[in-house]
């Protein structure tokens, strides 16, 4: 019961991720105006995302349109979106994988297959939550690197967005529920193979292939121990002599 509810706390977890890493994609806040210099006071602001780049106008208007060509991004923006878009597939894979594999479904309930698929869900979640990790990790460091750049104008600058702050705690909720999908299969494994062990009798069963019964001894029937011819000690004895027949 208590392995169950582990379970259940670590796609939970991973659940809560995979939500994270869809909404920080789509988002457009990745990139937000740097308020510096001469921009401390302006009219508008300037987001940029993975998708779509988005102005809002101090009058309340905000508008956003996405980006019509492909080869004409950038490549970091080209990685980005193809690392959260494999991330998206790894944490639906893991999904999929993890609900058959936990105990409170009927799938290949009593099986050994049950454990290994709890831990190839977890894997999933871990490797879909260093992905975003990457990416967003990737995107702080551009964020920072174009911020102190001395020869970079103030209006060309920007700061960290608020996705990708989700993008961050998006990726620590995946990691967490797939290391704790992994600990509870781990501990499933465990107790099975001790239950195994108590279970195995303790000498193998003799083989009876190598087993030979003795041959009985022979013993001559009851018929035959009157038939023998008498001895020369039993004809003396019966008063006959052979001197009497030569």
């Amino acid at each position: 019961m208590a392995s169950m509810a582990v379970q259940l706390l670590g796609f939970f977890l991973g659940l809560l991720g995979f939500s994270g890493t869809v909404v920080a994609t789509v988002l457009p806040h990745w990139r937000s105006t740097a308020y510096v210099g001469s921009n401390i006071i302006t009219a508008t602001a300037y987001m940029k995302g993975l998708w779509m780049e988005c102005v809002w106008h101090s009058t309340g208007i905000y508008q956003c349109e996405l980006y019509r060509s492909l080869l004409a991004l950038p490549r970091d923006l080209q990685s980005a979106r193809a690392l959260m878009v494999l991330s998206c597939v790894t944490s639906i894979l893991a999904f999929v994988v993890s609900v058959m594999g936990m105990k409170c479904t009927r799938f290949a309930r009593r099986s050994f297959i049950k454990s290994p698929l709890v831990v190839s869900g977890g894997i999933c979640f871990i490797c879909a939550g260093i992905l975003c990790l990457v990416t967003v990790s990737w995107t702080t460091n551009d964020v920072i690197v174009e911020f102190y750049d001395p020869f970079l104008p103030s209006g060309m600058k920007y700061e960290i967005g608020l996705a990708v702050y989700l993008g961050y705690a998006a990726a620590c909720l995946s990691l967490t529920g797939g290391l704790v999908l992994c600990w509870s299969s781990s501990g499933d494994r465990s107790e099975s193979s001790l239950h195994r062990q108590r279970n195995q009798p303790s000498s193998p069963p003799p083989a009876f292939n190598n087993i030979h019964t003795p041959a009985p001894l022979y013993r001559p029937p009851e018929a035959l121990k009157g038939n023998h011819y008498p001895s020369l000690c039993s004809l003396s004895s019966s008063g006959y002599r052979l001197n009497n027949y030569v």
